[in-house]
């Protein structure tokens, strides 16, 4: 089936492992491990796929078990999967440590990520796409050309800043339609963006901006629609015709490690259904919510079903 949802990105191995407290430097702290698939590309394919929208993941691996294991991964999920063989890299790896409370810390190889070329992204599959999702863990050239290809196409783009790099070029909004940022993300961009004419702006003073003035923020970055996820505190959504927070739902949380990707994968799939941007951040707030209830990233990635049960637990309209 063609893909509605095409995801270009990165693939990792997470090494995980669980602990009371996060160790303070020079100390051993003995914990619980777990493997699994990860990386920020491919837990977003997952998410938009898991929720039964045909979707395609592009991204590079090694000549290794790690690369073994992503292949089975994905034909145990049934999402389809291009991972391209790079013999001179590994397969990309992170190390995450999760707390108690769920929260999280992580070290990241990028590896075979670094190589993804524009010969192995299919042109065909971009421009049939409804929605082309890219982050900043795989080549940044790749991706900048991924974008642009795509909204050349008329293909809805949504770019995820994660994580931030030094070696971002802002020029690459211009073939975004949604950008999607965390507050640490948004105030690196409005730092580096020429257009919004500030400096120095921090996550202080993101918070204490009123909703309409970060509107105001948003408009300048250039970019259609601006949405800022906002940990347990929601979102924030800009767009051309105004803006609007949405709450974040309440759950037991238990690991917030990839909720982000989730966040996205739930949007771009919306999006690719035809859902109007509010409703698909909606659902991308239920989705990424969902997630942090369970261990692990893309392993916690709610199904259709899934999701269908909590939104009529939660009583929020779809």
């Amino acid at each position: 089936m063609k893909p509605r949802v095409v995801v270009v990105g990165s693939y990792v191995q997470d090494l995980c492992w669980r602990c009371p407290a996060f160790p303070r430097t020079g100390e051993t702290t003995v914990g619980a491990f777990a493997g699994g698939p990860g990386g920020k590309g491919s837990n977003q394919a997952v998410a938009a796929g898991r929720l039964g929208v045909p979707t395609l993941f592009v991204g590079a691996v090694g000549r290794d078990v790690f690369a073994k294991s992503a292949r089975a991964f994905y034909r145990a999920e049934g999402i389809a999967a291009r991972l391209v063989e790079k013999p001179r890299h590994a397969t990309a790896t992170a190390g995450i440590l999760v707390d108690a409370d769920g929260r999280n810390q992580i070290i990241l190889d990028l590896a075979a990520n670094l190589a993804l070329a524009r010969k192995d992204v299919p042109r065909a599959a971009l421009r049939g796409a409804r929605v082309v999702v890219a982050q900043l863990e795989s080549n940044l050239a790749t991706t900048a050309w991924v974008l642009r290809e795509a909204r050349r196409a008329g293909v809805a783009t949504i770019l995820n800043t994660a994580p931030m790099r030094d070696d971002f070029d802002p020029a690459m909004l211009r073939h975004v339609a949604i950008v999607v940022p965390n507050e640490i993300e948004f105030t690196a961009l409005v730092n580096r963006a020429p257009a919004t004419g500030v400096r120095d702006f921090t996550e202080a003073r993101l918070a204490a901006l009123p909703h309409a003035a970060l509107h105001t923020l948003c408009r300048a970055l250039g970019v259609p629609t601006v949405i800022i996820t906002l940990g347990d505190k929601g979102c924030f959504v800009s767009t051309a015709e105004g803006f609007a927070h949405l709450s974040a739902h309440k759950v037991r949380t238990v690991d917030t490690t990839g909720a982000g990707d989730a966040f996205v994968g739930g949007l771009a799939a919306a999006l690719a259904r035809g859902e109007s941007i509010l409703d698909a951040a909606r659902i991308g707030n239920a989705v990424g919510a969902l997630s942090t209830t369970r261990p692990g990233t893309a392993p916690s990635m709610p199904t259709a079903r899934e999701l269908d049960a909590f939104l009529r637990k939660q009583k929020k309209p779809r």
